[in-house]
């Protein structure tokens, strides 16, 4: 079974359709119903079967499954370990990131990166968590930033983790002259901007209440980006608990203001999470040795917390 094959199968049977499969693995989707073919007559049976949802997988399909991802993540761990024998630093590594880490971090840390290994390219993907960790095991990525959600579920053994920073979190609301911190009781009464249920932010938000004793923040909206957020509070429509690194810029900037959370949760640990193998890529290698104090807490400009007026309940 030719590893492109597997590929291929794997795509299709992730998206359940030729069309969005064919867009992963850069083929036409004749091509892709021409290597389902070839793989089926290969093992001499039908992998797929069409419903109203799309493309399912037969009791073979199902079978092949977890053998295609093992045999997947073999070859390109004999891949690595071949290159680690031959002593070469070449190579590429694909980065897989939250777009608010991306743009935060990633980018001058990767210049820095590049100036001292000019010979790795690097590819840089933007997802949210759970899309980050599926691609991670399953090869698309090869290392993902995240923020870590604890007692989230059980950690994957395919996967060892590291955490590169503690990043503050940050209670914004609508700028003013109200110098005044607010409390947790009067906070509860108060309304949040959150992403929606699911999404790492709001699991942090949802944390940071129950950790203070409160079953939850009443919400004036769900939205899906931490930008909206910022602009939803900067507009008047409530108070938002994000990661300060998300909102520094309009910290600075003097759009949205900072009071002191005083919840004991006041930070998200960012990780870096990479899939085990017996041998790294010599690539990966030395971008996994290089992660390290670039990744400091970001610091609005101001050394204490802009502070903003109060909102009605």
């Amino acid at each position: 079974m030719h590893p492109r094959l597997l590929k291929t199968f794997l795509a299709v049977a992730r998206t359940r359709n030729a069309t969005r499969a064919a867009q992963e693995v850069n083929l036409a989707q004749s091509s892709v119903s021409d290597q389902i073919q070839a793989l089926e007559a290969e093992l001499g049976t039908t992998l797929f079967t069409r419903s109203r949802q799309g493309l399912e997988l037969t009791p073979a399909g199902e079978t092949l499954k977890p053998y295609a991802e093992e045999m997947l993540s073999l070859a390109d761990e004999a891949r690595g370990a071949i290159d680690a024998a031959a002593g070469q630093t070449a190579g590429s590594v694909t980065i897989g990131a939250l777009e608010t880490i991306a743009s935060a971090r990633l980018g001058g840390w990767l210049a820095d990166f590049q100036a001292v290994h000019p010979d790795i390219d690097i590819r840089l993907k933007i997802a949210g968590s759970g899309e980050l960790l599926r691609r991670l095991g399953e090869g698309e990525i090869d290392v993902a930033f995240c923020f870590d959600r604890p007692g989230a579920s059980e950690p994957d053994e395919r996967f060892a983790r590291r955490s590169v920073a503690a990043e503050p979190l940050a209670l914004i609301a609508p700028p003013g002259e109200n110098h005044t911190d607010v409390d947790l009781a009067e906070l509860a009464e108060k309304r949040f901007v959150a992403t929606e249920t699911g999404c790492v932010y709001r699991a942090m938000v949802d944390r940071a209440f129950a950790e203070a004793g409160f079953g939850g923040p009443r919400l004036a909206a769900e939205v899906g980006s931490i930008d909206a957020i910022a602009g939803l509070v900067a507009a008047g429509a409530g108070f938002g608990i994000v990661p300060r690194l998300a909102v520094a810029a309009a910290l600075d900037r003097g759009e949205v203001a900072e009071l002191n959370w005083p919840g004991p949760v006041r930070s998200a640990d960012l990780v870096m999470i990479w899939r085990r193998r017996r041998v790294q890529p010599p690539a990966l290698k030395a971008l996994l040795a290089a992660v390290g104090e670039n990744f400091a807490a970001v610091r609005s400009a101001g050394a204490h917390p802009r502070h903003a007026a109060s909102l009605p309940s």
